[in-house]
């Protein structure tokens, strides 16, 4: 009788460990791919900066980039460029939305993420990490290289850890 309980209690636990198994690892694979990452080099005394990169979402179902934090910056914003007449300026937007299989790029004179009172200025050739928020995929932080110039398209930066 007893050997049969700790058989029972093994088996279900083989069967419970592969299906979390199972679940996490297509959890991971939900998780949108975020390539090309990076940010301008600024004067020691800019007291704001922007990121840029690609979200690729690889799930079935659509989602949202609600949120942006870094410790580089006091605060971190999701901003667009908007024209108004001739005009161009800066707006905050709460979200962006990523379809089922589509891409969204943060680019100069698009999307990017605005980073406020820096704690350190932007360097050419150093990194920081930048966490961002997804409504379903819950947080990824990528590592930001900072560069002189904006990189090349085919640059693929640094994925998701």
């Amino acid at each position: 009788m007893l050997l049969r309980l700790i058989a029972a209690v093994v088996l279900g636990t083989a069967t419970l460990t592969a299906t979390a198994e199972d679940h996490a690892h297509h959890a991971v694979d939900e998780k949108p791919a975020i390539t090309q990452v990076w940010s301008r080099a600024m004067p020691p005394t800019a007291p704001t900066g922007a990121v840029y990169f690609r979200i690729n979402n690889p799930g079935e179902a659509t989602d949202k980039l609600i949120g942006v934090q870094t410790p580089r910056a006091e605060k971190a914003e999701l901003h667009t460029h908007v024209h108004k007449g001739e005009v161009m300026s800066m707006q905050r937007i709460e979200s962006v939305e990523l379809a089922a299989g589509g891409e969204v790029e943060f680019k100069p004179g698009g999307n990017h993420v605005m980073l406020f009172k820096l704690k350190e200025p932007l360097v050419a050739g150093e990194h920081f990490p930048l966490t961002l928020i997804f409504e379903k995929a819950g947080e990824v932080t990528v590592d930001v290289s900072i560069h002189d110039q904006a990189p090349q398209a085919t640059d693929s930066g640094h994925h998701h850890h």
